[in-house]
């Protein structure tokens, strides 16, 4: 039996070593960085705006949720409803999108970053630093007070900032695919390459520990 465990142990902990060390080294990542710092919060600014409710002359029926964003000094509802997801004015009518120097300008007031360019995002691709966000959407390459470069994404009706992607998140998008063991997508933290390696690693330091246990056993005698 002893014979049997060490074997396991032994041969169990070569195969999950690499991946053992990734989820180490990954974790470490996490730990020396703030999630807040990640997501580029500290470049965000905060908008304060006032709305006057009383110029809103139209009933919205199924909403669910109704939100009010100043795009360039107009007010604009976003109606998560039963019709999906709408933008419109007080009048009740659709917004259109915003041009790309509309864009380029809600970039400025909303972070503290300086815009360089800017581009219409309009295919989805895996594992993208905008993933999860609707697509059409802009991106203003844009520069902080030390020359990084760090994209910043805004909505294209709202010019709400989605997403602020600097290097540290590129890294630490790269460590939690490590971490999660989906390498493509980065999101699926239900797959079963995890699940396996994750009950191997638990097997190993079970026989780890009944190892110990053993030789330590074995020396008092």
């Amino acid at each position: 039996m002893k014979f049997l465990v060490r074997n396991i142990h032994k041969y169990l902990s070569f195969f999950i070593s690499i991946q053992l060390l990734l989820w180490t080294v990954s974790g470490i990542y996490f730990a020396f960085n703030k999630i807040e710092n990640v997501r580029g919060e500290q470049y965000r600014e905060e908008p304060n705006f006032n709305v006057d409710f009383s110029k809103l002359n139209f009933e919205i029926d199924g909403a669910r949720n109704i939100r009010v964003i100043d795009r360039m000094d107009q007010e604009v509802l976003v109606v998560d409803g039963i019709y999906g997801r709408e933008y419109l004015n007080f009048d009740g009518k659709d917004v259109e999108q915003l041009n790309a120097e509309e864009a380029k300008t809600l970039s400025a007031k909303q972070t503290s970053l300086i815009p360089e360019s800017i581009e219409l995002v309009t295919e989805n691709i895996v594992g993208s630093e905008f993933r999860g966000r609707a697509l059409p959407i802009y991106r203003v390459k844009s520069v902080n007070d030390v020359g990084e470069s760090i994209n910043v994404y805004l909505n294209v009706y709202t010019g709400e900032v989605e997403a602020v992607r600097s290097v540290q998140w590129r890294i630490w998008d790269l460590m939690w695919g490590f971490h999660i063991m989906d390498w493509e997508t980065r999101d699926d933290i239900d797959n079963l390459l995890l699940k396996i390696f994750s009950i191997l690693a638990l097997i190993s330091s079970i026989t780890g520990v009944l190892l110990f246990f053993k030789v330590d056993v074995r020396n008092k005698v």
